[in-house]
């Protein structure tokens, strides 16, 4: 397996870690689309450990999901290590350390968003990676703090920088706050302030235009979409247009239809295509979404039982030459797991 280096510039935009989205195929389609670098859906350090079939499936790559970040959560140092371990026997090189996600299971356990409580042990999570990995090659994922009055991400960010980890990727929301409310994207201002690492913004980047307000505003070294890229695949290279002065493609039916098609033909080469069909139900909804017409749509795309229904669909996207209309914040729900 080949390695090519991580980017981490303004225009050179990330895929997050979607539990239960940024499988192999949709990776693929994103890549095609502008995404210069994608993180793996989150792995579970023990998951690992016990050769568990569901966390196996979750490493599936192929050459051209290049480069290509492995998310690892967990709360033990010494299992996150032998995990790391077998990440990288696997071929991989690039790992990232996840605390940021607020999801009550994750939590309960001490691992993601729980992590902010405690920045001493983060960042002997971080060290137990490194130390395998090699300094270059592991970032950290964060979260504000676990509550809004109990901001850590500076402590964090400095404790990780004497770790020998490359990059920190910063969600400006609390744990608590989970996924409501507005990011803080102060915060990623003061985290490029108090620190030399690399840093990439992450929360409420619903837009490339939201993408290019939070560089400008914060001067961050480089993005990550999640929601966004959900709902608009092609808001990777919407970005790298608007940052070189020019408009981006209108995102009509005809455009959408075209990531319908993508995504179900790399779905067929690369993923489970009975199971993803179920998976591209909820997909495909979030495409649609603003688009006129997009009610009769969404409502096809629940009843669709078989692939040339999707197919059909793409059709009829084909004849709305109609753009969307951006979505708000509160347009945009997110996913069940989302490690961001």
């Amino acid at each position: 397996m080949t390695h090519a280096p991580l980017p981490l510039s303004p225009d050179r935009p990330w895929l997050a870690p979607l539990a239960g989205y940024s499988d192999l195929p949709f990776r693929l389609l994103c890549r095609a689309h502008g995404a210069a670098c994608c993180e793996t859906e989150m792995v579970s350090g023990k998951g690992m450990l016990f050769s568990s079939h569901g966390t196996g499936r979750l490493l599936d790559t192929c050459p051209a999901d290049q480069p290509l970040v492995v998310q690892l959560f967990g709360a033990d140092p010494e299992v996150m290590a032998k995990a790391a371990e077998m990440v990288l026997a696997r071929g991989f090189q690039f790992l990232d350390l996840n605390a940021g996600c607020p999801v009550p299971k994750v939590v309960k356990a001490g691992s993601g968003a729980a992590l902010m409580r405690e920045p001493a042990r983060l960042a002997e999570l971080a060290l137990a990676l490194v130390s395998r990995a090699g300094e270059g090659r592991v970032g950290v994922k964060l979260r504000l703090g676990w509550t809004h009055d109990e901001q850590t991400f500076i402590e964090a960010a400095k404790r990780l920088a004497d770790t020998g980890v490359a990059w920190l990727t910063l969600h400006p929301r609390s744990a608590a706050q989970g996924y409501s409310g507005s990011a803080h994207w102060k915060a990623l201002a003061e985290l490029k302030s108090a620190t030399s690492l690399p840093v990439i913004a992450s929360g409420d980047l619903f837009s490339a235009q939201d993408a290019a307000r939070c560089l400008r505003e914060t001067g961050v070294d480089a993005v990550m979409f999640a929601r966004g890229a959900l709902r608009h695949p092609g808001i990777f290279e919407d970005l790298r247009e608007i940052l070189s002065g020019r408009s981006p493609e209108p995102l009509t039916g005809r455009r959408i239809a075209g990531f319908v098609r993508e995504h179900a033909a790399l779905i067929a080469e690369y993923g489970q295509p009975r199971k993803d069909l179920l998976k591209l139900r909820t997909v495909i909804p979030r495409f649609v979404h603003g688009l006129p017409g997009s009610k009769e749509i969404r409502k096809r795309m629940i009843l669709c039982h078989d692939w040339a229904m999707v197919h059909e669909l793409a059709d009829m996207l084909e004849t709305i030459d109609d753009a969307c209309v951006e979505p708000g914040d509160n347009d945009l729900v997110a996913p069940m797991g989302e490690a961001s």
